[in-house]
C-alpha cells in the first residue's frame, strides 16, 4: 500500500499522470476495502484520485471524489482542520479550472479561514491559500482584490522559505503582473 504511494508519487513528478491515476485507484480501492469508506486515509486516496483527475483535465470525474473527501474530513476530522482547507482548496482549484468563480471563492475564503485560525496567519499554506484566492480575482480582473493578498502572501514566503524559493519567486512575479494590471 505504501509502495503504490510511492510510485504514483513518482509517476506524477515525471508526468505520468494516467499511470498516477491508475494507483491512486488501486490505492482507493484498498483504503475502501481495509479501512473503511469513511476513513481520513480513505479521504486522503480519494483526494489524491481527484487531483490526478483534475490534473488530467477530467473535472466530471474529480468533483465528486473531493466532495466525498470533504465529507469524509469534515465528519472525522472536523471542519476546522488543516486536512480539511487542503480539500477545499483543490475543490475551489476545480471550479477555477472551469471558470466557476461563484463556486471557487466561498471554499477560498472558508480554506483561507482554516488555515489561518490552525496553522497561524505566517504559515505557507497560509500564503498558498491567499495565492489561490489572488489567482481566483487576477481571473475576475479584480486586481485591487487580488493585490493586498498576493502582498501578504509574498511577505509570509520571503519570512518563511526566503526571497529565492520558487514560491516566493512565482507570488513576486504574480504581484508585479497585478500592479502592472492596477497601472493601465
Amino acid at each position: 500500500m505504501l509502495e503504490w504511494i510511492k510510485q504514483a508519487k513518482a509517476f506524477e513528478s515525471q508526468g505520468a499522470y494516467g499511470k498516477a491515476a491508475e494507483l491512486w485507484e488501486k490505492h482507493l480501492g484498498w483504503a475502501e476495502k481495509v479501512l473503511g469508506p469513511n476513513h481520513p486515509n480513505t479521504g486522503a486516496s480519494l483526494n489524491n484520485l481527484a487531483e490526478m483527475y483534475r490534473t488530467l483535465g477530467a473535472y466530471s470525474k474529480a468533483e465528486p471524489l473531493y466532495l466525498r473527501a470533504l465529507a469524509i474530513d469534515e465528519k472525522t476530522l472536523g471542519s476546522d482542520h488543516p486536512n480539511t482547507a487542503q480539500i477545499l482548496n483543490n475543490l475551489a482549484l476545480l471550479y477555477l479550472n472551469q471558470g466557476a468563480y461563484a463556486k471557487a471563492e466561498p471554499l477560498l475564503k472558508r480554506a483561507l479561514a482554516i488555515y489561518e485560525k490552525a496553522l497561524g496567519p505566517d504559515h505557507p499554506d497560509t500564503a498558498q491559500s491567499l495565492n489561490n484566492l489572488a489567482a481566483l480575482y487576477l481571473n475576475q480582473g479584480a486586481y485591487a482584490k487580488a493585490e493586498p493578498l498576493l502582498k501578504r502572501a509574498l511577505a509570509i514566503f520571503e519570512k518563511a522559505l526566503g526571497p529565492d524559493h520558487p514560491d516566493t519567486a512565482s507570488t513576486r512575479d504574480r504581484l508585479e503582473q497585478c500592479r502592472k494590471a492596477l497601472n493601465n
